[in-house]
């Protein structure tokens, strides 16, 4: 059976770890690249990086924070935030980034996933989608959740993965920053409807919500930021619980 990853995420705002609730009203919470050093030692299994002012201001992705990170972890690490082109993958990947995470850009321009597939490898191409529920329904958000579009959550889900997509980092924007525990049923049907790996993202407050996004959302992956950033839960107590409830982790 495949291990469960934990993923620390690094929102970066102007060269800066920063966090808020339901994505506004942010706090710093430190260096990037010392943090990320700090979580593969403590063994963390990917970082994700996540420029969330990048695509809002129109700008790329600092590929000298990736030079950085590579030169200070040994875990797989993925950049997000304003790539929307062969070339800005390029760039990271030659950096030192292990995959990249597409959000807005996908939604504008689909084919950018089979591009993005086809020249570097599913394995690197992660789809990030960030959705809001709204009267019962998943809708796909945009710009850092500020901008709604017409798409459900579950269809998108499903032509990304076709697109040639390695794995699709879900947020859901109702749970993100309010530490009441991940969206297990909107997690479980994307793992029942897909056959990439599905990473679980927003709602994290304890060690428990990462047992039942395991267990109830059927994720492959969980990912958090304050929690960890703010010390609140540490690895290897999070991954001794989890191993000691049955779920596969690597120790």
């Amino acid at each position: 059976m495949l291990t469960k990853r934990i993923i620390p995420c690094l929102d970066i705002k102007n060269g800066r770890t920063v966090k808020g609730i339901n994505f506004v009203d942010l706090r710093d919470a430190g260096d990037p690249v010392e943090l990320a050093a700090k979580y593969a030692e403590t063994g963390a299994d990917e970082l994700v990086f996540l420029d969330i002012s990048a695509t809002e201001e129109r700008r790329k992705t600092l590929a000298n924070l990736v030079l950085r990170v590579a030169e200070k972890v040994n875990i797989p690490f993925t950049v997000g935030g304003g790539i929307s082109s062969v070339e800005d993958v390029d760039i990271l990947l030659k950096n030192g980034a292990d995959k990249v995470s597409v959000n807005s850009s996908a939604v504008k321009n689909p084919d950018l996933i089979n591009e993005l597939s086809q020249k570097f490898g599913a394995q690197c191409i992660t789809v990030a989608i960030d959705a809001k529920q709204i009267s019962g329904q998943w809708i796909v958000h945009l710009v850092g959740g500020k901008v709604p579009t017409e798409l459900d959550l579950f269809e998108w889900a499903k032509e990304v993965e076709k697109r040639g997509a390695g794995e699709i980092l879900f947020t859901s924007m109702n749970n993100d920053g309010t530490k009441d525990g991940f969206a297990n049923i909107a997690l479980k049907k994307l793992s029942e409807d897909l056959n990439i790996p599905i990473i679980a993202s927003g709602g994290a407050g304890n060690i428990q919500h990462f047992v039942d996004t395991f267990k109830e959302g059927k994720a492959d992956a969980a990912l958090a930021a304050s929690v960890f950033h703010f010390k609140e839960i540490e690895i290897p107590d999070l991954k001794k619980e989890l191993a000691d409830q049955g779920i596969p982790v690597r120790i």
